[in-house]
């Protein structure tokens, strides 16, 4: 499921966990925010700091097949950062 917010909006976000693979290799961003995402809350927001630019598509394909929300990405300083939010 693709909610994807505007650049203020994600920016604006607080996200209940942080993620850093930043430097990390695909599939390791992914992995990280698979193992992750069960220490968040449903509803709540898991930001995912990563160097590498496949992340963004990873998350965004896991999160649709498992029915989580992924709301988009921004960019961070030499990183993106990726923003998901638990369904279920």
């Amino acid at each position: 499921m693709t909610t994807t917010l505007e650049q203020n909006e994600l920016e604006a976000l607080s996200p209940d966990t942080v993620v850093d693979a930043r430097g990390s290799a695909c599939p390791g961003p992914l992995l990280e925010a698979k193992k992750a995402i069960g220490s968040v809350g449903v509803g709540d927001v898991l930001e995912i700091w990563s160097s590498d630019p496949q992340t963004k598509n990873d998350v965004e394909a896991w999160a649709g097949k498992v029915g989580h929300a992924f709301l988009g990405f921004a960019q961070g300083d030499g990183y993106e950062r990726i923003f998901v939010r638990r369904q279920k």
